[in-house]
């Protein structure tokens, strides 16, 4: 835009020249002994004009040779500031990639060859950082000493330096050092958003209960922070704070003062307030306490701790949460805390009833156990055992085997028996192994010391057995002993066998004999044989 306006001026005026050189003719005589010039004015502007420009140019261009070194110097900067701008920009894609290998190796090489200070800074907390995500602690450490002596004496490279160590040193899970980082930013009268924020890392981490309040309640005044997490960490601080002032003395009643109306109602600051009312004797004062948490967020942990009380306070506390009841009337915390107060103030049926609506809508083991206490209370074992039962298979998570009654142990393991024992290989291992007995034993008796009854769950097998023990006269079984048989001869066995009917078939019917019948006079020990007689015939041997 600038040179088409520089280009119509100087159109502008050299017509507005052109129209006066006209109008006004003339001649320009140069007197320069020897020599006597005479031009027209219309010439001599053009030679003045052109001698402007020819000038311009010449300085122009003597300007531009004078500054090649200069030149030369940017563009070979220029040219580093590239390939740093590169190596940087790899390096952190890489680290944002979790690559962080090659993300410390480009980093370092920038570090190594950057001559630009806050470049090297740069260069140097992020190889830190890459070396923080390789685990390696040590090349971390020295890349930070490397950063910080480069920062020098530059207040914001100094606290960059510090706020990525801090940050460092809290992942590793190491607060006391970073704390001991950040000391000199707080010493300084930094309040950037992200140091408070590191420094609250850094108190909640090392338990700093009244830091962490302080410093969460400003974060949250400059809207630096969540306001539901603000309120989990005031709420968190504040109860520790409480319960300590409460272990150390009265010291909780200037806490307490000091704390907020919207703070006061926060759960665990709730519950740690009333507490120390109730330690202090001031019931109803911490009874209203809880109301008031009630009445904003309703919490099963405010309704149990509204339910603790002494008897005295039993029917106003039940008058209330009867009415929270007409608002919930299926909550199981609500109907376990009405409960509770009906036992303390001896109501029996009520929390009978209570107790089991509640259980009926949640198992709960500390329910059951309300019940089994109840009925333990009305002599009703049965079932506060039962209920107890379930209070214990609830908060183990698995269902208590059910014992049974009256049935004896299993068969006793015989490979021990002392009467299948082998002199030279130790116990037989198969039963047809052992030698016979030359007796059977039908009854053995039972020994006194180890009477069968006592293995059995039948008392009255057990007092019969002990009658037995106590009177002499009463003699046990006596073992009956069958004759053993010997068992029979091989040969025997064979020589009472029925002869074969396959040689009868030629002997006449007359003289056949039946295979039932035929007999031979043998020796003990000789095997049928079959012979022909004097005819020619066959027949059976005699």
């Amino acid at each position: 835009m600038r040179a088409w306006f520089w280009t119509l001026l100087l159109a502008v005026v050299a017509v507005a020249v052109a129209v006066v050189l006209r109008a006004h003719p003339g001649n320009v005589l140069i007197l320069v002994w020897p020599y006597r010039i005479e031009m027209s004015l219309t010439l001599a502007v053009l030679l003045l004009v052109g001698l402007f420009l020819a000038i311009y140019i010449g300085l122009r261009l003597l300007a531009w040779l004078l500054a090649i070194p200069e030149r030369v110097r940017a563009w070979r900067g220029r040219r580093a500031q590239a390939r740093d701008h590169e190596l940087l920009e790899r390096g952190w894609i890489g680290l944002l990639e979790g690559r962080f290998a090659h993300a410390e190796k480009d980093l370092t090489k920038l570090l190594e060859q950057t001559r630009a200070r806050h470049r090297r800074v740069l260069a140097a907390l992020s190889a830190a950082r890459a070396a923080q995500g390789l685990g390696e602690f040590v090349r971390r450490d020295v890349m930070l000493d490397r950063a910080r002596e480069h920062a020098g004496t530059d207040p914001g490279l100094i606290e960059a330096v510090a706020t990525v160590s801090a940050d460092m040193l809290l992942e590793q899970g190491r607060p006391q050092q970073a704390l001991q980082v950040l000391e000199p930013l707080q010493d300084g009268g930094a309040r950037h958003l992200h140091t408070l924020r590191l420094l609250l890392r850094a108190e909640r981490a090392l338990n700093h209960h009244e830091r962490v309040f302080t410093l969460a309640r400003g974060l949250l005044r400059r809207g630096a922070m969540d306001k539901n997490e603000a309120l989990r960490v005031i709420d968190t601080a504040g109860a520790a704070r409480l319960r300590a002032g409460a272990a150390s003395g009265d010291g909780w009643r200037a806490i307490w003062k000091d704390m907020k109306a919207d703070e006061r109602v926060l759960p665990e600051i709730a519950l740690a307030a009333a507490a120390a009312f109730e330690a202090a004797g001031e019931g109803d004062e911490a009874a209203r306490i809880l109301d008031a948490a009630i009445a904003r967020q309703f919490d099963p942990r405010l309704v149990a701790a509204y339910a603790r009380c002494d008897a005295s306070q039993v029917p106003r506390r039940l008058e209330r949460a009867e009415s929270w009841l007409q608002q919930r009337p299926a909550d199981p915390d609500l109907l376990t805390a009405l409960g509770t107060l009906c036992l303390v103030g001896q109501l029996w049926g009520q929390a009978e009833r209570y107790l089991l609506r509640s259980v009926g809508r949640r198992a709960d083991p500390g329910t059951h156990a309300l019940l089994g206490s109840l009925y333990d209370r009305l002599d009703r074992p049965a079932e506060a055992a039962r209920h107890w039962r379930e209070a214990t298979a609830v908060a183990m998570g698995v269902a208590l085997p059910v014992l049974p009654a009256n049935e004896a142990l299993p068969a006793a393991d015989m490979q021990a028996d002392p009467r299948r024992l082998d002199a030279e290989s130790g116990f037989l291992s198969e039963a047809s192994e052992a030698p016979g007995p030359a007796a059977a034993m039908v009854h053995e008796p039972v020994p006194e010391f180890a009477p069968a009854a006592d293995y059995v769950l039948d008392p009255d097998a057990r007092s019969l057995t002990e009658q037995g023990l106590a009177d002499p006269t009463i003699m046990p079984p006596e073992p009956l002993i069958a004759d053993a048989e010997p068992p029979a001869e091989l040969d025997d066995y064979f020589d009472s066998a029925p002869l074969p009917v396959a040689g009868l078939d030629d002997v006449p019917p007359e003289t056949r004999e039946s295979p039932s019948g035929a007999s031979s006079p043998r020796d003990g020990h000789d095997k049928p044989r079959v012979g022909k007689a004097d005819d020619g015939k066959p027949g059976g041997g005699a």
